[in-house]
């Protein structure tokens, strides 16, 4: 099956907007503030944005704290074109241990990985349709390691069930990742060794389930 390019689908969307006089919302679901950093620049020329912060993948709670502030701070740092606000979700540790129940021992970027897209773009779809936005998306396929045609087909498939469209993207594509890293730089910002989940975590340090 031939890959999609995402970023020539956005390029279309982007290209109709400035068209229109009106300027639509964006709930932006965001992983951590280096993989938003780029996509805030980006796309807050074209959208209202609110980045959406649902990852209750993150783990030790320590770590989860300390990305939300480190968001909170870019957003705060950052010159946009229009409007960039914030809103956190629940953090849910446990949802994300039941669903990845079974599958702890699979490595990075098997299903787990893809459960764990959907548990948290689901979140943010339904964030979305109740919050009236005309789209939402996600940053997660700036990094290297995301499986972009993945997080795309499940973001459109949940955005079809909940009624918001979907806004298609591969932000690594035109040295997203590259500008990300320059941006993260710039604003100093703390960067992870790895995703956020336990598992992401014992397999960079090679340590115990759950620790």
């Amino acid at each position: 099956m031939n890959k999609v390019n995402y970023q020539l689908q956005l390029d279309k969307i982007l290209d109709n907007l400035q068209k229109t006089q009106e300027i639509p919302r964006l709930l932006l679901h965001s992983c951590c503030a280096p993989c938003s950093s780029y996509v805030l620049e980006y796309l807050s020329d074209y959208f209202h944005i609110t980045v959406f912060y649902y990852n209750p993948n993150i783990s030790p709670a320590r770590e989860y704290e300390q990305r939300v502030q480190e968001q909170k701070r870019l957003i705060e740092e950052m010159t946009f074109r229009y409007p960039v606000s914030f809103q956190e979700g629940n953090y849910e540790p446990e949802r994300f241990y039941d669903m990845a129940r079974g599958m702890e021992h699979l490595p990075e970027g098997q299903e787990r990985c893809h459960a764990c897209y959907r548990l948290r773009l689901g979140e943010a779809a339904a964030t979305g349709a109740a919050g009236g936005y005309d789209y939402f998306t996600t940053t997660l396929s700036i990094s290297p390691l995301k499986n972009a045609q993945k997080l795309n087909e499940i973001g459109i498939s949940l955005g079809e069930e909940c009624k918001i469209p979907y806004l298609p993207s591969d932000f690594k594509k035109r040295n997203g990742y590259g500008r990300s890293l320059e941006l993260s730089a710039q604003y100093h910002l703390y960067r992870q060794n790895y995703c956020g989940c336990i598992f992401s975590r014992r397999e960079s340090q090679n340590i115990n389930y759950r620790e």
